[in-house]
Parts: C-alpha cells; structure tokens; sequence
C-alpha cells in the first residue's frame, strides 16, 4: 500500500532522504497528494489476495505494510520476504488495545486477540474485528521476521492532506466559516490525534536508524482537551468563532453525535480510548508539527483540485452530517440550556 493516505508521505519523505522505492499495489488508486513523485518509484502491481507474483524476487532493506487488514495478508508478505527483506514495519493501530479501560495504555498493555462470543451492538464488532486483525497481524509478521527485526507502528487517529476516511475534515472546513460552532464534551474530555506526516516521517526514521520495536504514535505532546483542541485549531483561520460546548452526552447521542473524531466520548468500552502513552515514541523522535498549520494545509488540500467539487459536496452537503444539522441542533441545545 503506497497510493492512499499514509503511503504517499512515507515515500515523499523517504525520497527526499535519498531513499529507493518500490510500491506493491493493485494499481487502481491514484494518490492524491505528491503524484509527481511517483515516476521516481518502481511500482510492482499484484494483489494481496491472490498475485504476490511481483514480491517473489527482489531484496529490500525494508517493508512497510500499509495495507495489512487482513491476517492472511500479513502472513504471507512476511513468511515471502523473510530471507530477502531485513526490516518488516508493520502499520498497527491502538485499536489494538480496545477495549480501552485504562488510565495509561503504553506499548506492553495487554492487545486484543480474540473476540468474545457476545458482542452488544454493530460498531463494538466492527471495533473488535478491527482489534483482533492488527494483533493478530502483529504477531504474524513478529513470528516470521523475530521481534528483533520487527517494527509495529500504533498511529491513533490520523489527518492531514490525503485523508479520504472524511472523519477529521469536519474542523478545518467548519472552523473556516467561523460564526457559532459546536463542541461536543465535557471540559475534562481527553483527544488524540497525529497528523499523518508526522506518523510518516517517524516511521521512515525508525526504519532509517534500524530501531525495533512497538510504538505507540499519538499526540499532542502534551494530554489535550477537546475545547483546548478546538480553541487552537481555529486560530488557523482569521475569523471570528464563538465556540459553544455541549456537555450532555446524551442530548449528543439523541441529536446523532455520538462521536466527531478526534472527540470520543470517554464512556464505557472507550473510556481510554484517548489515552495512550507517547512517551517511548516521542523519546525515540517522535515529532509534531503546529495544529494550526496541520489545520490549514488539510482545509487548502480539500479545496484544490486534489478533490473534485462532487466530493466536497458529498460530504458538506450530507443532510445527515453534523454541519448540516449543527445550527439546527445549537437551537435545541440554548432551548436546553436557557
């Protein structure tokens, strides 16, 4: 995986350190950021499913598996390059961790390998599932390349130019507009989050310096509460914005909110969800760039040709996305409140 979201820095940045780069793919996504890069790459094309034709020969210092969501997958790229590949960097997640019921969930918290037999709704599944897969895939590629030649990268929830997941481009578009804008949480709510060049160039370091390992990759540099977050991201734009915090979850939940990442509510199963230690990462180089700047380059990156007008409008006129129902849902809140 090097076309999506994190693969395109991780080579832009690995070629401006003089860097060589291959791309396994299937050759159907087009990069939306640093696509003039990609005739410098040589570009393999095969499918993780069922052609790993173009990985059968070649050496490389390192791989790195973006696109590792499925155990199987990961087995076999790892059991395939094990004699011909001296790294294996695996792109993990801290979903590894959920349930998240601690206070301060570092590298050695215990990780998901099984689901239970009863699971209570949909998105616990889908959480579950997505848990287990990225253990599970974890210790496939420790199992096949030993923990000495093993990188895990845990990223928490990422942003920045290149995000096609829509679930962070919700601030930069909105803060833009500035006027009255709702924050959901209590004063004391915890985020985290990590831009993705951020993520990228770690990860590119890490491999460059031959540090093994399990990273957790998540900021700010210091514990944020999401009226702090917001209250920095908005000085990104030159507008006036009056921020209006709604702290019932409940009222939230009934008016369709019952997340706007980097906001989780810090409720049961996700109760630490944003509460996962930096402290290894940051002390092995782990860096972060400015909020307002991640903020404002991602609202410059939505509105170039990177995206099409049809995009855009799929996700700012949803009817049933937050900022079409935000002033709707402001006015039953000050009824509330009043």
């Amino acid at each position: 995986g090097g076309t999506s979201f994190l693969g395109p820095h991780q080579i832009a940045y690995a070629l401006k350190r003089g860097h060589s780069v291959s791309t396994f793919t299937r050759g159907k996504t087009t990069p939306s950021v640093h696509k003039e890069l990609f005739n410098q790459v040589e570009q393999l094309i095969g499918d993780r499913v069922d052609n790993l034709k173009a990985l059968e020969k070649g050496e490389w210092d390192v791989v790195i598996d973006n696109s590792g969501r499925n155990v199987k997958w990961t087995t076999d790229t790892a059991k395939l390059l094990k004699n011909r590949v001296k790294l294996y960097l695996y792109t993990s997640s801290t979903g590894v961790y959920y349930p998240y019921l601690s206070e301060n969930i570092t590298e050695e918290t215990t990780t998901l390998t099984k689901e239970p037999e009863i699971i209570e709704n949909e998105d616990e599944k889908l959480e579950y599932w997505y848990g287990v897969m990225k253990t599970n895939s974890e210790n496939a590629v420790i199992k096949a390349f030993g923990a000495d030649r093993t990188i895990i990268a845990r990223p928490t929830y990422m942003f920045g130019p290149g995000d096609k997941t829509n679930r962070f481009i919700h601030w930069p578009v909105r803060l833009a507009k500035g006027s009255e804008v709702l924050v959901p949480g209590k004063t004391d709510d915890l985020v985290q989050y990590a831009d993705v060049r951020d993520v990228a160039e770690f990860m590119i370091r890490l491999a460059e310096n031959n540090i093994t390992g399990k990273f957790n990759i998540a900021g700010p540099i210091e514990q944020q509460t999401m009226l702090a977050f917001v209250n920095e991201a908005k000085d990104a734009f030159d507008i006036d914005t009056t921020l209006i915090t709604i702290n019932d979850y409940d009222f939230l939940q009934q008016n369709g909110i019952s997340y706007l990442v980097p906001w989780i509510p810090p409720i049961g199963k996700n109760y630490g969800s944003s509460k996962a230690a930096n402290k290894k990462a940051i002390a092995t180089g782990l860096t972060f760039r400015d909020l307002k700047t991640s903020i404002k380059e991602m609202h410059d990156w939505w509105y170039s040709d990177a995206m099409t007008q049809e995009e855009r409008d799929k996700f700012e006129k949803d009817p049933k996305g937050i900022l079409m129902r935000e002033q709707e849902i402001l006015k039953k809140w000050k009824k509330v409140y009043d």
